[in-house]
């Protein structure tokens, strides 16, 4: 006996097969960069227009330093400052004093702003005031070298050429604090020493001394 047919299936059919694959998106455009800073000038080399000066090279710091310490060079500095502080005050004294002589006889009324003659007096004075402490102190400078040429003209050996320090010397400076902790060493194992004589004798310091 054959078997009934099977109903046909109710479900919705099979849709329609894959279309053709759609077209990649084209890429966002770049985004505007600001131009990264160029390579710098190397040693020697000046910056070019718009790029900052770098840093100052070790030598220049040390010969500013040097400039800023030595009392003489800093004494040729201020010599071209004391001369234009000078012709100012000269030339601002003349004004005052042709203003000062018309507004007197009646010629001509104080209708012009001057320079002030006290400011310009002061910042002269400054200026010797200046001059003077160089002076002073390339003075103190060059004395202690002459006293040191004097007193110490050479280097001092540390130790005697038999006691295996030969070659070894130091300044007259430090040369004194050593030679002063050996004599306190030398008189501090003597009273050691008369002391324990002392005492294996049985003989007493004398009074008020050792």
């Amino acid at each position: 006996m054959a078997a009934p047919p099977q109903p046909p299936p109710t479900g919705p059919g099979p849709g329609p097969g894959p279309g053709p694959p759609a077209a990649p998106a084209p890429p966002p455009p770049p985004l505007p960069t600001a131009p990264g800073p160029g390579p710098g000038p190397g040693p020697g080399q000046a910056p070019g227009p718009g790029q900052p000066p770098g840093p100052p090279l070790p030598a220049q710091v040390a010969a500013a330093q040097a400039q800023d310490f030595d009392p003489v060079q800093r004494f040729r500095l201020l010599i071209p400052q004391l001369k234009e502080s000078l012709q100012t005050l000269m030339k601002v004294a003349a004004q005052n004093l042709v203003q000062n002589s018309s507004i007197d006889n009646g010629q001509k009324s104080a209708d012009g702003a001057l320079q002030r003659f006290d400011k310009s007096l002061e910042e002269f004075y400054a200026l010797c005031d200046q001059l003077e402490l160089c002076l002073r102190l390339a003075h103190e400078c060059l004395s202690q070298s002459f006293d040191s040429a004097k007193h110490a003209p050479a280097l001092v050996p540390a130790a005697p050429k038999g006691e295996g320090g030969a070659g070894e010397t130091l300044p007259y400076t430090q040369y004194l604090p050593l030679i002063k902790a050996q004599i306190a060493g030398a008189k501090d194992i003597h009273n050691a020493l008369l002391e324990g004589a002392n005492k294996i004798t049985g003989k007493l310091p004398p009074p008020g001394g050792p």
